[in-house]
């Protein structure tokens, strides 16, 4: 294994075995995330990518094995350095989750008014930045329903930022995502990473996104419940041994196609 500074891997995954009831989704987990990076998690349908998702999160507890930020455990811990933790993190879902009754301003102004202790024309001018930097500069008003999905989920990459994450994660981002407004979003990611050093990790199936904006991945396999892989997407598509890890990268026609990506 690459011998690297602890320093720079803030989440490291050890021997994770996830399942719900006695249904195994995946066994033997086992990869680090690199400080600053844009982590990719893929697969196929049922491999558990979202699963993983919700362990990295705290939405649910392994079958067996750990979890560790910046070598604290969050599997078994104390609920105040699970607290500490989570505060630490940001989360995009699929559908953006905003609140259908309030406008965009009084969204992103939750997690501000719940969990700090700014006035509230403080709390509304961060709101007011957070969704500037989305690109939403003078939508503060506006409602979720008049908004398109791309900007739904804009206002939820703004609200996620809210408290100045050190981890993002993103759950399927380009789902329901015309192809324009899937690359202005793998671009705004790219962008917060560069200008906060925030560490990301993404759940995706979207080869488009995997190859313009992942740094490094892992291949979770639904048929033998393990990780296949872990390595720079690029790197696995024209080398990885397995070719189910191959074709998945290629959708099964080839390196000379996928090289165009």
């Amino acid at each position: 294994m690459e011998n690297l500074d602890p320093n720079s891997i803030p989440i490291r995954v050890v021997g994770l075995s996830m399942a719900y009831d006695n249904f195994s989704i995946a066994r033997d987990l086992n990869f680090s995330v690199k400080r600053g990076s844009i982590f990719i998690v893929m697969g196929g349908s049922g491999s558990g990518k979202s699963t993983l998702l919700r362990h990295l999160i705290g939405l649910k507890e392994p079958q067996e094995g750990k979890i560790f930020y910046d070598g604290e455990e969050f599997t078994c811990c104390e609920m105040q350095t699970r607290k500490k933790i989570l505060r630490r993190m940001g989360i995009l879902y699929q559908s953006g989750a905003l609140w259908s009754s309030l406008n965009l301003l009084e969204n992103i102004s939750i997690p501000l008014k719940e969990f700090t202790k700014y006035s509230p024309d403080e709390v509304e001018e961060i709101a007011r930045l957070k969704l500037a930097l989305v690109g939403l500069k003078g939508f503060e008003e506006f409602y979720p329903s008049q908004l398109s999905g791309g900007m739904q989920k804009r206002a939820g990459l703004a609200r996620a930022m809210a408290l100045d994450p050190e981890f993002l994660f993103f759950d399927e981002p380009s789902a329901g995502l015309d192809p324009i407004s899937a690359r202005r979003l793998d671009d705004l990611i790219l962008e917060l990473r560069d200008s906060l050093g925030t560490t990301v990790v993404i759940v995706t199936h979207d080869l488009e996104s995997i190859f313009s904006i992942g740094d490094d991945s892992i291949f979770l396999d639904q048929v033998s419940k393990k990780m296949l892989a872990q390595g720079h997407p690029k790197n696995l598509r024209n080398n990885c041994p397995h070719p189910l890890v191959r074709n998945f990268l290629t959708r099964g026609d080839g390196h000379e196609k996928a090289h165009s990506i």
